[in-house]
């Protein structure tokens, strides 16, 4: 039987302008035991969430694949194919993100049809460990190709995590050139759209992988001379820092690395391109274990409590918005600009915190905590990879119609009318995003012990259910919430808690901003005015 894998391959077809951002933590690393792993996945457009049932193939059956440039090929199918939930996660606790860097454009091979997102479906597909998932990867490209460019991989199951970081080789040529580093245990790891691997070690098979012609293609293309350059660097030589992309992805890098371990005093110094400023680690231990909330709240972040914290300044309106319009990068009057590429960023289409949990059966172990829209915004629904469907809020809507009854939309909404009042909005927002995510929080512990003494079939039919009530009890919730947003802000006024419209001011300081630069807002006040001729406000 032949296949065609079209359903993801239109919807992706813009991942090219798209950014991500990625965090893997072992399980020594987090409170629980489990690996986890935090994707969102940064572009504008609207993820229908599905399932894939585990199947058995027939001899020759084949999959045929389209690229973003319209190129088809064939792949031959596997025998047996086990269950995934998106393209996140599988039953074996294998999940994957990704993060584009690009590198050096004249090695994408636009040619083959194999792109890096097939790639992370057909590894959970055919996979049962991370280091199973990047043979699977790794093999498909030495046979058929790719046709993606430079990308960072995050695998996990529950006893390893990994990095994988790919390019291709150029027009005309086969395979690829890759490595993969598995992030030691008791230690967390992320990465944003710039390739993290640098030295990594050529005989230790069982921390790190990589193709034969790492080096050797490096060398006969000029980016290396093993005589003069040092070490070898994948990053250095495959995806080479410059002044933007230091800022817009290593920033990233460095707030979360800042935030988990703040003993290590991170210097801001490397993503502003300061000369022989030291390089962020591949991976650091964290001052303490983390937990599924602190890995939430790592995804949350515009750098606040930093100089580089976008609420500040003019661009931040009255209301000390953190979330810019894109473009990023700008110029005015010759000079280059750009807003700082923060990790909570208005455009995620979704995010998620997979934990794999070795302890547990795969039919509760294997955990994927949902948030649609920005992270900031986002409240975590738990999913399990073994249920039988997927809640419909996550499964429906498109982006050209609005639909509240999609929870894209719904969460899409209040992110965008908070934007008019941030700082005035965001505790009735919070507020309700620490309800429900608190609420889960509780929750889950329990009921994932009360059906470990069920059969398996009793398992999957009550997380089946949870899961579906949970996720639309938030969408009534955020449809709730978009209401009272619209009412109780209305018109530049605030209603109080009777549901009187009160006057709501500018702050101050903006006042002050707006006197210095337009001055013909003050206006003298003559002591001798008639009472009846003074102003009076409404």
């Amino acid at each position: 039987m032949k296949k065609t894998v079209s359903s993801l391959v239109l919807l992706m077809a813009a991942k090219a302008i798209l950014s991500c951002t990625n965090i893997l933590v072992t399980a020594g690393a987090s409170a629980d035991g489990s690996c986890m792993l935090v994707y969102t996945n940064d572009g504008e457009w609207l993820y229908h969430l599905a399932a894939q049932a585990a199947a058995d193939h027939q001899p020759g059956d084949s999959l045929t694949f389209t690229s973003r440039f319209g190129v088809s090929g064939k792949i031959a199918q596997a025998s047996h194919t086990y269950r995934v939930l998106g393209f996140q996660m599988n039953e074996h606790q294998v999940a994957i993100g990704e993060t584009t860097f690009t590198g050096r454009e004249e090695l994408w091979n636009k040619s083959k049809y194999l792109e890096y997102w097939h790639l992370m479906t057909l590894a959970l597909e055919r996979s049962r460990t991370a280091r199973e998932a990047i043979g699977v990867m790794t093999s498909l490209v030495e046979t058929y190709g790719y046709g993606s460019e430079g990308e960072s991989f995050s695998i996990i199951d529950p006893r390893e995590a990994w990095i994988l970081e790919m390019i291709g080789t150029g027009t005309g040529n086969e395979g690829a050139v890759w490595v993969a580093v598995r992030v030691p245990d008791g230690q967390i790891a992320a990465h944003a759209n710039k390739a993290r691997i640098g030295t990594f070690p050529l005989h230790d098979p069982e921390n790190c992988l990589y193709s034969s012609n790492v080096i050797s293609l490096a060398t006969e293309r000029g980016y290396y001379n093993p005589l003069t350059d040092g070490p070898f660097r994948f990053n250095d030589v495959y995806c080479p820092a410059t002044a933007e992309n230091l800022k817009y992805c290593e920033t990233r890098v460095w707030s979360i690395f800042r935030r988990a371990a703040p003993s290590q005093q991170f210097s801001d110094g490397y993503h502003r391109g300061v000369p022989g400023a030291e390089r962020y680690p591949l991976c650091i231990t964290p001052d303490h274990k983390l937990t599924v909330a602190n890995v939430m709240a790592l995804a949350r972040d515009h750098y606040e409590g930093t100089p580089y914290y976008s609420g500040n300044g003019m661009a931040a309106g009255p209301f000390a918005s953190p979330n810019r319009n894109r473009p990023l990068s700008w110029s005015v009057d010759s000079t280059l600009c750009s807003w700082e590429r923060t990790i909570s960023t208005p455009n995620t289409t979704f995010s998620f915190v997979a934990q794999a949990r070795g302890w547990l059966p795969a039919t509760v172990g294997a955990k994927v905590w949902w948030g649609v829209d920005d992270t900031w915004y986002t409240c975590y629904v738990p999913l399990y990879v073994h249920n039988t469907s997927v809640p419909k809020p996550f499964a429906t809507g498109d982006l050209n119609h609005y639909d509240p009854s999609c929870a894209w939309w719904a969460f899409n909404f209040v992110s965008n009318y908070s934007n008019l009042r941030y700082s005035d909005m965001m505790p009735d927002i919070a507020a309700v995003q620490q309800k429900w995510e608190s609420k889960f929080m509780a929750e889950v512990d329990s009921l994932e012990k009360s059906v470990l003494k069920l059969s398996t079939e009793e398992q999957i039919a009550h997380l089946t259910a949870y899961s579906d009530k949970a996720a639309n009890g938030v969408l009534v919730a955020w449809q709730q919430l978009g209401n009272l947003l619209v009412t109780k802000h209305n018109d530049g006024y605030i209603k109080d808690a009777k549901g009187h419209p009160q006057t709501a001011p500018y702050p101050e300081n903006w006042y002050r901003n707006v006197l210095k630069t337009d001055p013909q807002q003050g206006y003298p006040i003559h002591s001798q005015q008639p009472e009846n001729m003074k102003y009076q406000p409404f």
